[in-house]
């Protein structure tokens, strides 16, 4: 399939993770596409070393048959992977152009990518030298007139893409069991991965992991994260519970599930008591959601550029002139336990 396409050219071909990072340091590829399952060094050895040695953007394609391979998959993005696929499956497959025509994609926009020889996630940026505000603080200003600081939020809704598995886990282990709030997520991630993905999550959390449910009241001290093709939206009911609604709506752009549904959705039903956190992603995905979020009085916070793994999403919705507030990854979880 790579061979095939005229826009991209194989350098090298690794039969183990060791040869696989020889090459990188010795070639600096433009990208690296790496299995998790090699002799010597498996796909995360081989990224943590290719990370610390030759950085590059690094794509795993992972088969999404067992648990245990989307595990190490996505503990390479935890190391400095940007992205993982499954397998595509054989070209009698009716899957197979769509899953060819999105590898395809994701191997020419990853290798346009930027990265650097650190664990993104795990590192903050310095700090600049202006006078910082604390969450708090950024709350009571963000009220309208600046005199009465609002009710603390009782919702929290996330959007995330490219690098959102790894930003997710970081964050998530900064809250408390006792999170007050419930927590809907929208991760584009492939389709087969999202019960990996929640297991993952919640495998070393305080908080508890699990897909979302039609119908299921949403409560505090959970993250509900969106399952494959249905978008995640969440209502009040009539005893004012957030209510879970899992709906085969038209796609948003191609995307179902949706940023921008999710966070229309929350809007309507907690208006100003709404946190809308938009972090690293290509795209725009939740940008249009956000505009209902600030029609309604809730806050917005971005991740900001240095602690992003791609910084798109969170840029087109500082473009857009929705954000309250642009705050790096490490400072995120704070903010939320101050403001609900």
């Amino acid at each position: 399939m790579l061979s095939a396409d005229s826009e991209i050219q194989i350098v090298a071909e690794a039969k183990t993770g060791i040869e696989a990072v020889e090459m990188a340091e010795r070639l600096r590829p433009d990208i690296v596409t790496m299995d998790v399952h090699m002799p010597e060094l498996d796909g995360l050895q081989a990224t943590e070393r290719i990370m610390a040695s030759a950085p590059c953007p690094i794509l795993i394609v992972s088969s999404q048959a067992r648990d245990a391979d989307i595990s190490l998959s996505l503990d390479a993005t935890r190391a400095g992977a940007l992205l993982v696929l499954p397998k595509p499956e054989g070209p009698r497959s009716a899957l197979f152009e769509g899953e060819k025509r999105h590898l395809l994609s994701m191997v020419k926009a990853l290798s346009r990518v930027k990265v650097v020889r650190r664990r993104g996630s795990a590192e903050r940026p310095a700090e600049s030298s202006g006078k910082r505000t604390t969450p708090a603080q950024n709350w009571a200003a963000s009220t309208s007139g600046g005199s009465r600081p609002r009710a603390l939020a009782n919702l929290v809704a996330i959007g995330s893409s490219t690098g959102g598995p790894a930003a997710l886990r970081d964050m998530i282990m900064e809250l408390p069991r006792d999170f007050p709030a419930p927590i809907l997520v929208v991760q584009h991630i492939a389709r087969g991965f999202v019960q990996g993905l929640a297991r993952w999550l919640g495998s070393d959390a305080g908080l508890a992991v699990k897909v979302a449910v039609d119908g299921e009241i949403a409560r505090g001290g959970t993250m509900y994260i969106a399952t494959d093709g249905k978008h995640l939206e969440v209502r009040k009911d009539a005893q004012g519970l957030f209510r879970i609604a899992l709906t085969t709506s038209a796609p948003v752009g191609t995307f179902r599930p949706s940023v921008t549904r999710l966070f229309e959705s929350a809007a309507a039903a907690a208006g100003s008591q709404l946190i809308a956190v938009i972090m690293t992603g290509m795209g725009d995905d939740g940008v249009a959601g956000l505009s209902a979020v600030k029609s309604r009085g809730g806050l917005v916070i971005a991740q900001d550029e240095a602690s992003s793994v791609i910084y798109g999403m969170p840029r087109e919705a500082v473009r857009a002139s929705v954000v309250d507030r642009i705050l790096a990854l490490p400072d995120i979880a704070p903010c939320l336990m101050q403001l609900t």
